[in-house]
């Protein structure tokens, strides 16, 4: 307990020197002093073509504004995607009994006025998922790992924009 003590108490000057170091919360004001709410709800997500595609574009411009309105673009995000499947616990007789969703999205923001890429790079997520004797069982459970794999890329692009846009003024 008082060895505790003793190394909170000799860490927390490191601690609260952080702030003049360069160290800033992610979502606080960005070096444009606006807000990162503000700065990623003035992103434009392009269209993804495919279901997939869909909900990661719905699910960034959700974590990046909510529900509220979308401010005029400064940057566009153009997201292509990659989908794989994979069969594991493959029987004897050739069937598999699951199966992994791939998903990888190449993206690239680009600054509207300039129209240069200021950031690019790719993402990648994965999902398993069974398979069952009955037909709508494994579309829906394709369907959820699809949904997943897109909920895990969006929450990476967010948090990438969200770096980028904090230090962009």
């Amino acid at each position: 307990m008082v060895r505790s003590l003793v190394l909170l108490l000799a860490v927390a000057p490191a601690l609260t020197a952080c702030g003049s170091n360069g160290f800033h919360p992610l979502y606080g004001t960005t070096a444009s002093g606006a807000g990162m709410q503000e700065r990623l709800a003035q992103v434009e997500v392009a269209p993804i073509p495919g279901r997939v595609g869909l909900r990661i574009r719905n699910e960034v411009r959700f974590q990046a504004n909510g529900p509220g309105e979308a401010l005029p673009p400064t940057h566009r995000l153009e997201i292509t995607l990659a989908e794989s499947m994979t069969s594991t616990l493959v029987k004897v007789d050739g069937d598999a009994l699951g199966l992994i969703y791939a998903v990888n999205a190449s993206f690239k923001l680009v600054d509207i006025k300039s129209k240069k890429v200021v950031l690019q790079g790719t993402s990648h997520a994965r999902a398993s998922f069974e398979r069952f004797s009955a037909i709508y069982s494994n579309v829906r459970a394709r369907d959820d790992a699809e949904n997943r794999a897109a909920k895990t890329i969006a929450e990476d692009l967010t948090t990438r924009l969200a770096a980028y846009l904090s230090g962009a003024a």
